[in-house]
């Protein structure tokens, strides 16, 4: 075999023939050219007191290593009605994995472990879950009827989440277009998983439970800019409520993504919607690269069925190698295979994501299936050489491997050998087929891996636990009084108050927009001024906050209301601020004490203006009715704060005769 190969050049000439192009230089003939195709699930968490059916406090968390109890389960596959057994059911029982939860008594009850039926749904959090269903202009159904979606992953001790559907058929408008909504359910959420080592899945318990709200839209977003505005309406349209929870893992979202030709992927759990539009750019090419391999493949094995992989063990090679992995499974007794990949060569250097190729895909699945931590194999078509090249021909001779075929070798636990076979060949025939239905993890960088099998549409069926709950029309008109104002006519009022626009994500994501209404429409606070003071001047000031408190936007429109009592400019509170965030508890008075704020008339100060101008007539080099204004404006401006409106001052300085 020759391993003159350049590896290299390979994944280069594939991301070319892919048409890969950075996000910023993708225009919208770049989508349309791959079919890029995005839906999402947006995940709510809701602020409630109680978790949704039982009566442990919601909203309570606990540290990693702070609990009472660990309860160990593992999860096995069950037939269905129908006979079948479901994919990610088997997958997840491939891994043999000890699922382990870690749980704190004042958080967690019986009924999580399954031993207690459920309690009847928190009234609280369906009420919740029925204003936001209005605000998306969703059909409210007639009876909510609980039913129950399978996780096998061990995220949910019983084996089950229960959910509801609350509306059907929505939309939400964005700036150009409406997006479709399917549905908006409600279900309890899921353990927070601390750690994933091996064998051994460990979670804790505390937001287990808790209520949550699923918004599914149809897949009508075809850039990437479009799915994050549509997932951003969402999250902003659900915290104008009041009634969400907010901070790290409230709001999650399940971004879908395919493109033409290809298939529905999940990339789960994106934490921040600023990574949506370079996470789906990155999968929609990754998938178009999948099908050009395999179109390739095909070329070379018209009949799929045909293609068979064969390997050895190398536990009895006589091997001398400085590769540092294959060197610590070695001394530590790790069974090593090499596998052969007939008509593979050029498959495994494929560019699949920017810095990662088909490898990649084979290396990701070994973590997750056959829990063989990384790094977990070395191939014949890495950039940088790994085992060194006599080894490799030794491994390629034993083998009997073609100039057409890829090689490589991996380790791990005797057990998982088994395991770690049918994956690699799994995935390799999936390459076939072209895209696998799949979700994935999701980085920082718009990079995604392998998480798990997607499920199928069967894993959902009744809870014969909870009774239907019928859903009166006066109830829900009763519900319907007291909506907020749509997050696209918040929108159109902050472009006619010349809002700027950089403030908007702020202030609709802290709910800060009915402040400031308040602001405008109580106490007449100029909108661009009272816009930027929460959008600008407040954010910053918290931003910079080392140790993050509770800020209640509240004392926003009471430091308002006191500067108008008071006949202060409104000004005033640009420089109060940040002692109120640093001393919430200061009362405004001693707030401008402690910045030395003295009350002055307007007529005293208007009163300095002749003196001030005949001095600098004397003392200034510069001439012109510009720098006597910046000068004398300096001059009065700690004292006129607050005291006189500096624009009023200001055109008074410019009125006069220098």
């Amino acid at each position: 075999m020759d391993f003159t190969f350049d590896a290299q050049a390979n994944y280069e000439a594939t991301r070319e023939q892919a048409g890969y192009v950075d996000r910023k230089q993708a225009t919208q003939a770049t989508y349309d050219r791959i079919g890029f195709m995005s839906g999402l699930e947006v995940h709510q968490q809701l602020l409630t007191k109680e978790k949704l059916f039982c009566h442990c406090p919601a909203g309570m968390y606990n540290r990693h290593d702070d609990f009472d109890a660990e309860l160990i389960r593992h999860m096995r596959p069950t037939l269905s009605e129908l006979g079948e057994y479901d994919g990610t059911a088997l997958m997840e029982f491939k891994t043999r994995k000890e699922i382990v939860y870690r749980i704190k008594n004042v958080t967690a009850c019986t009924y999580e472990v399954d031993d207690t039926p459920p309690f009847p749904i928190d009234r609280e959090a369906l009420a919740i879950a029925i204003e936001i269903s209005l605000l998306s202009k969703l059909n409210i159904v007639g009876e909510v009827h609980i039913t129950r979606k399978q996780y096998l992953d061990g995220s949910i001790p019983t084996g089950f989440q229960r959910t509801a559907i609350i509306g059907v058929e929505g939309e939400i408008p964005l700036k150009h277009k409406s997006i479709r909504l399917i549905q908006l359910s409600i279900e309890e959420d899921s353990c927070r998983e601390i750690s994933d080592i091996g064998h051994v899945r460990v979670y804790k318990t505390d937001r287990l439970g808790m209520p949550l709200i699923e918004t599914v839209t149809y897949p009508d977003c075809v850039n990437p800019d479009e799915v994050k505005e549509a997932c951003d309406y969402i999250r902003f349209l659900n915290r104008s409520t009041g009634k969400v929870r907010s901070g790290i893992g409230a709001g999650r979202q399940d971004v879908n993504v395919s493109c033409k030709g290809g298939t529905r992927v999940e990339i789960k759990g994106v934490a921040h919607t600023k990574w949506i539009p370079e996470l789906t750019h990155v999968e929609a090419f990754r998938q178009w690269s999948l099908l050009l391999l395999r179109d390739e493949l095909r070329k070379r094995f018209p009949d799929p069925a045909s293609w068979k992989m064969n390997h050895i063990s190398l536990d009895q090679v006589a091997m001398s190698t400085s590769f540092g992995p294959l060197k610590q499974a070695m001394e530590t007794g790790m069974a090593i295979v090499a596998v052969r990949l007939p008509g593979f060569r050029g498959a495994l250097s494929h560019f699949t994501q920017p810095g990662k190729m088909f490898a990649h895909e084979i290396s990701d699945r070994l973590k997750v299936i056959a829990c063989l931590e990384k790094p977990n194999m070395a191939h014949s078509e890495n950039w940088q050489p790994e085992i060194e090249k006599e080894n490799w021909q030794k491994i390629a001779t034993l083998l009997s491997t073609k100039e057409d075929d890829a090689v490589m070798v991996f380790w791990g636990p005797l057990e998982d050998v088994k395991t770690a076979l049918e994956t690699i060949e799994e995935r390799c025939r999936m390459a076939f087929e072209g895209i696998p239905n799949e979700t994935r993890k999701s980085f920082s960088d718009g990079t995604t891996i392998f998480e798990r099998v997607l499920p199928g549409a069967d894993r959902m069926y009744p809870d014969t636990d909870s009774a239907p709950i019928p859903l009166e029309d006066d109830y829900i008109e009763s519900l319907r009084k007291n909506l907020p104002t749509d997050i696209i006519d918040r929108y159109k009022q902050l472009k006619k108050w010349n809002v700027p626009e950089d403030t908007y994500t702020y202030l609709f994501s802290k709910n800060y927009y009915p402040i400031l209404d308040r602001l405008v429409n109580e106490l007449g606070v100029e909108p661009v001024f009272g816009g930027t003071f929460i959008g600008h001047r407040l954010k910053n000031l918290l931003g910079k906050q080392k140790k993050q408190r509770q800020f209640n936007p509240e004392k926003i429109y009471k430091l308002f209301a006191f500067l108008k009592e008071q006949k202060l400019d409104h000004r005033l509170a640009w420089h109060m601020l940040p002692e109120i965030i640093i001393h919430p508890r200061m009362d405004f008075e001693s707030v401008l004490s402690s910045l030395k704020f003295r009350k002055t008339g307007k007529e005293e100060i208007l009163n300095k203006l002749p003196f001030l101008s005949e001095k600098f007539v004397q003392h200034s080099r510069k001439n012109g009715t510009d720098h006597r204004l910046n000068w004398m404006m300096g001059q009065l401006r700690k004292q006129s704060t607050g005291n006189i409106d500096l624009t009023f001052l200001a055109n008074q300085i410019k009125t006069m005769k220098s």
